[in-house]
């Protein structure tokens, strides 16, 4: 084996990667703190193809130096928009026909490993504060609650690890049948 070269990566423009056909995802953050988690759920986004990530509440918007560090520019490859309010960004997809899907520890939520996305759906996947999980406002606005099996002491992964284990969950899921 022999470690890829840069250019031998063929990665998309910014401007062939806004042409390009998207995975049925917008990503939703209600009021996250951190901009480092920010920065990497762009870049997740970005490497996923999502549609859009909806900045929202709390949540601070590009240009920042400290989203950039760990967005590596996909700030400027994904279109992102800003809420002030979540439930309006909630409203705007579910009017838009999005499946509305939060990923909270809920009753009755659903296992990761046992929720297949239907092909046909759009899906706005929401994820919460990093204390305080999604608003309970918006959990009973969903259409379905997610959870991330966890096996160890911690409650709860990091907002980017989850946001990440989540979408290439359900890329998979979709695209690699």
């Amino acid at each position: 084996m022999r470690k890829l070269k840069m250019s031998e990566l063929k990665r998309k423009t910014v401007e062939e990667f806004r042409r390009s056909e998207k995975s049925p995802f917008i990503i939703v953050l209600d009021n996250i703190r951190s901009l480092n988690n920010i920065g990497s759920v762009f870049r997740t986004a970005d490497c996923l193809k999502a549609e859009a990530v909806y900045l929202c509440g709390i949540t601070a918007r590009p240009p920042h130096r400290d989203i950039h560090k760990t967005a590596l520019g996909a700030t400027e490859s994904v279109r992102w928009a800003y809420y002030e309010n979540t439930i309006d960004a909630i409203r705007e997809l579910r009017n838009a026909g999005y499946k509305i899907l939060t990923l909270e520890q809920a009753e009755g939520a659903t296992l990761l490993q046992d929720f297949y996305p239907a092909g046909e759906n759009k899906y706005a996947l929401i994820f919460g504060h990093e204390v305080k999980g999604v608003q309970q406002e918006i959990i009973d606005m969903s259409d379905y609650c997610i959870e991330i099996p966890q096996y160890g002491t911690k409650h709860s992964f990091n907002i980017s690890v989850s946001a990440g284990i989540v979408l290439w969950d359900l890329f998979s899921k979709l695209y690699h049948k």
